[in-house]
C-alpha cells in the first residue's frame, strides 16, 4: 500500500484543538519553552545558500522563516500578556508576508532572531506556566481578522504547534537535500 504524500506546507499537519488536559498543557508548554533550541538545531551548520534555500516550491526561504517565527512569537508573547490582564481584548492582525519583506528580514542574520526567540521564550514560558488552569480555559482574546474569540488554551495549543511546524519545514528541507 502506497504511503501518503506529506503536504510540504503541513509537514507535522495543520494544527487540531485538544481539549484541556493537564498532559498536554504540560507537553504544549515543554514546546514553548524548547523552541529556540530546536530552530537553532535544525539551522545549526547551515551556510549562507542553505539559508537562502526555500523550503517548499514557493515557500520563503529558511533565512525568511526563522525571522518569521521571531515576529510571530513575539507577538505570541504580547498576545498572552494582553489575554492574562484585560477582559477579552482585541489582539492586532498583522500582515507577515509584508513583515517579511522589511529590511530587517532582508538583512540581519537569522542569529539576531534566535538570540530573540531565546528571550522572548524564556519570558514567554515563565509568564505561562503560572497561568492556572480556570484561565486557560476562561481567559480569551478577540482576534478580528478571523472573527472570533479565542481561549489562551486554543493560543498555547497553536503557538506550540506553531514553532514545530516550521522547525519540520527546516529538517524535511535538510532531509530532501542531504544537508
Amino acid at each position: 500500500m502506497p504511503v501518503a504524500a506529506v503536504d510540504p506546507r503541513y509537514p507535522i499537519g495543520q494544527y487540531e484543538p485538544k481539549p484541556f488536559s493537564i498532559e498536554q498543557k504540560i507537553e504544549w508548554l515543554a514546546d514553548i519553552k524548547f523552541l529556540p533550541l530546536q530552530i537553532e538545531n535544525a539551522i545549526l551548520n547551515l551556510d549562507e545558500a542553505q539559508l537562502q534555500t526555500a523550503y517548499r516550491e514557493g515557500g520563503w526561504t529558511v533565512h525568511k522563516l526563522v525571522h518569521h517565527v521571531a515576529d510571530s512569537h513575539m507577538n505570541a508573547y504580547i498576545r498572552f500578556k494582553l489575554g492574562l490582564t484585560e477582559e477579552n481584548p482585541t489582539i492586532k492582525p498583522y500582515d507577515e508576508n509584508k513583515w517579511a519583506e522589511l529590511h530587517d528580514v532582508q538583512k540581519l542574520p537569522v542569529n539576531i532572531s534566535v538570540t530573540i526567540l531565546h528571550a522572548v521564550h524564556a519570558r514567554l514560558y515563565e509568564t505561562l506556566k503560572y497561568v492556572t488552569d480556570d484561565d486557560w480555559n476562561n481567559k480569551t482574546v478577540f482576534h478580528p481578522e478571523h472573527k472570533k474569540t479565542m481561549r489562551l488554551w486554543f493560543l498555547l495549543g497553536m503557538y506550540a504547534w506553531h514553532g514545530k511546524h516550521h522547525v519540520a519545514h527546516i529538517t524535511s528541507l535538510r532531509e530532501r537535500k542531504g544537508w
